[in-house]
């Protein structure tokens, strides 16, 4: 049995500024030993352990898709010791990364079914992951409809704005992008809150419906109420609680919610589920 605190060592391949403020960079890594990436087989909604020697680890959602092959992508807001030294690297240097870690987005029981993204601000990076899975040839057949909301604080702050754009074009994806509030009179895009749009654009549920939400804990706490205004059964909302995450193997003790561990038994639960927990999350 492998050690589950061992890393992979990996090599800062790109490092491209996300937001207008600076606050997130999207990492690109590859493995330094390359049989490293087979073993580090992930699925859509899983998260890992960024680590950096003598610095310290940070769990992060993994913004990069299985069917992106060759590296890994990891979308890092800059907000402490960990990700603020990881900021300050550059392309070439050395740190490692442990996982794939966590549960993830339940795709055989998404397949046939109309699939709703729900998310906000920096918790986009496991949707973007999800979406490119989605949507990518070998895989678009086995889904229906795909709306997606995803909102931001301003248009500077939305991260993977070519992608996003590029999807809005596609006839196979219904994009509806928001923003809280905006200066730029050629905005073409929706302003308002995420739950507020949800309730206005998503589609109504039937049985064949499911949403996926990850976003800011107030983003999920109102959208919760939109989607059932919509119809939406708590089995069919599907949620991430990566903001509980924490040493991503549940022997810290530190991401329970009563004998849940959000670390080893989620990051992905159903509201269902989560109705069946104490009312702290």
């Amino acid at each position: 049995m492998e050690n589950p605190y061992l890393p992979y060592p990996v090599r800062i391949d790109d490092i491209e500024v996300a937001t207008e403020d600076k606050s997130l960079k999207t990492f690109t890594f590859v493995f330094v030993n390359p049989e490293d990436e087979e073993k580090f087989a992930y699925k859509a909604g899983q998260f890992a352990e960024l680590s950096i020697p003598g610095v310290g680890e940070i769990p992060i959602g993994i913004a990069s898709s299985p069917v992106e092959k060759g590296f890994v992508k990891f979308t890092v807001f800059r907000t402490g010791v960990v990700t603020t030294h990881l900021h300050n690297m550059k392309k070439g240097d050395l740190m490692g990364i442990r996982g794939p870690l966590g549960n993830w987005y339940p795709w055989d029981k998404l397949e046939n079914k109309n699939v709703v993204i729900i998310g906000g601000g920096f918790a986009f990076t496991t949707l973007r992951s999800s979406i490119v899975y989605m949507l990518d040839p070998a895989n678009r057949k086995k889904f229906k409809n795909i709306d997606v909301v995803y909102g931001a604080r301003s248009p500077g702050m939305l991260l993977y704005r070519e992608e996003l754009f590029d999807w809005e074009k596609r006839d196979d994806i219904n994009m509806h992008i928001t923003v809280d509030g905006t200066d730029d009179p050629d905005w073409k895009y929706h302003t308002g809150f995420v739950p507020q749009v949800v309730e206005d654009n998503a589609p109504v549920a039937d049985e064949d419906t499911y949403a996926i939400v990850c976003g800011p804990p107030i983003m999920i706490k109102f959208t919760q109420p939109a989607l059932t205004k919509l119809g939406y059964q708590p089995h069919q909302i599907i949620m991430s609680l990566e903001n509980r995450m924490k040493c991503g193997i549940g022997m810290c003790g530190r991401c329970n919610i009563g004998k849940e561990l959000v670390c080893k038994d989620g990051p992905v639960f159903t509201l269902e589920e989560i109705n069946q927990t104490p009312k702290e999350y």
